[in-house]
C-alpha cells in the first residue's frame, strides 16, 4: 500500500485527487496539506486523516505526493518531495518557468523517483489508443486543436482561481492539447502566436520533421460557443481524436495505476513523465515570449 500525501484543497484537488486516491485499492491517504488550513482540515476530516500544517512533515509521512495546487506552488513542493526520494503525482502544467520545470526534472532523476503527471485526457483509454494507433501510421502533416472553454460564468468551480484568471488558456488548457499533438506530431521546434478577444489565444507551431499545428483557445469564451476539437491531417486523410471516455476520477486512477507499476517495477519511462511536463511548459514558454515580441520563437531543449 503506498502512502500518498494530498496538496491542495480546491475543487480539483477535492473532486478529482482526493476521490481518486480514497478510492484506490493501492494507496491510502497519509494527509491533507493546503494553504488554507481551514479547508485543509475540513477536506481530512471528509476522509478521515489528519490534516497537516507543514509541507515537509507530510512529505515526511508519505511514500508519494499527489500535488493539486497552482503550477508555481507545485513546482516547489515537488523539488521538496524528490529531494526527499519521494514520488511525484502532479498535474498541469508541471511549473510557470522551463527553469523550475528543469529543477523539478533534475531532482526527480537524481533522486530516482518515479513521476506522472496529469493530462486528463492521456488517461482516458479512447484517447489513449488512439494516440498510440494514430501515432503508428505515421505521415501526419498537420494538426488543429479548438479547446474554448467557458469557466468564469456565475457558480463555476474555477471562477475565484487566481492564477488561471492571471495565465489564462495558454498555461491552464494549453497542456492539455499539446499533451494530444505532441505524441502524433513529435516535439515543438517553433512557435509563433498572437491574441484574440476574450481570452483568445492561436498558436502556430512547428514540430520536428516539419509537420505543422494549430492551436485556439480560451477561458472565457460565451457558453454558446464552448467546444473541443482535435483533428489530424495527412497520408492517411482525417482523423478526429475522440472525446474521451469516463470522469475525471475514472482517469485519475489510471494514472494512478502507472505511477504504481512505475514504482513497482523500478522504471523511469513513463509517456507523461516529468520531462514531458517540462518539454510541455517549454512550448508554453516559448508561445508567452512569441506573444509578447510579436516574433517566431525557437523552443529550447
Amino acid at each position: 500500500m503506498v502512502r500518498f500525501g494530498l496538496f491542495g484543497t480546491g475543487h480539483w484537488a477535492a473532486k478529482t485527487h482526493g476521490a481518486a486516491l480514497h478510492a484506490h485499492p493501492g494507496t491510502t491517504l497519509a494527509g491533507v496539506w493546503g494553504r488554507d488550513p481551514g479547508k485543509a482540515a475540513a477536506l481530512a476530516e471528509r476522509y478521515g486523516v489528519p490534516a497537516f500544517d507543514d509541507v515537509d512533515a507530510l512529505i515526511d509521512a508519505c511514500d508519494a505526493v499527489a500535488v493539486a495546487l497552482p503550477p508555481d506552488v507545485q513546482a516547489g513542493i515537488a523539488l521538496r518531495a524528490a529531494t526527499a526520494g519521494r514520488h511525484l503525482l502532479l498535474d498541469k502544467p508541471l511549473a510557470l518557468s522551463v527553469a523550475d520545470a528543469d529543477r523539478v526534472v533534475d531532482a526527480a532523476q537524481a533522486a530516482g523517483v518515479a513521476s506522472v503527471v496529469f493530462f486528463t485526457g492521456r488517461y482516458q483509454p479512447d484517447i489513449a489508443g488512439f494516440l498510440a494507433s494514430t501515432a503508428a501510421v505515421g505521415g501526419w502533416h498537420t494538426a488543429r486543436a479548438v479547446r474554448f472553454a467557458s469557466i468564469f460564468q456565475p457558480g463555476g468551480p474555477y471562477g475565484a482561481s487566481a492564477w488561471r484568471r492571471e495565465h489564462g488558456a495558454l498555461w491552464d488548457i494549453g497542456p492539455h492539447a499539446l499533451s494530444i499533438i505532441l505524441p502524433v506530431l513529435g516535439r515543438v521546434t517553433r512557435v509563433a502566436a498572437t491574441d484574440g478577444p476574450r481570452g483568445l489565444v492561436h498558436l502556430l507551431l512547428t514540430h520536428d520533421g516539419g509537420a505543422t499545428s494549430t492551436i485556439s483557445l480560451t477561458l472565457d469564451a460565451p457558453p454558446e460557443a464552448a467546444s473541443r476539437e482535435f483533428v489530424f491531417y495527412g497520408e492517411n486523410g482525417v482523423e478526429a481524436v475522440p472525446a474521451g471516455e469516463g470522469d475525471s476520477v475514472t482517469a485519475f486512477g489510471v494514472a494512478i495505476d502507472q505511477l504504481l507499476e512505475e514504482i513497482a517495477s523500478g522504471t523511469r519511462d513513463h509517456r507523461c513523465d516529468v520531462r514531458f511536463g517540462r518539454e510541455v511548459v517549454a512550448v508554453l514558454a516559448a508561445a508567452e515570449a512569441a506573444r509578447a515580441e510579436g516574433r517566431i520563437v525557437d523552443v529550447p531543449r
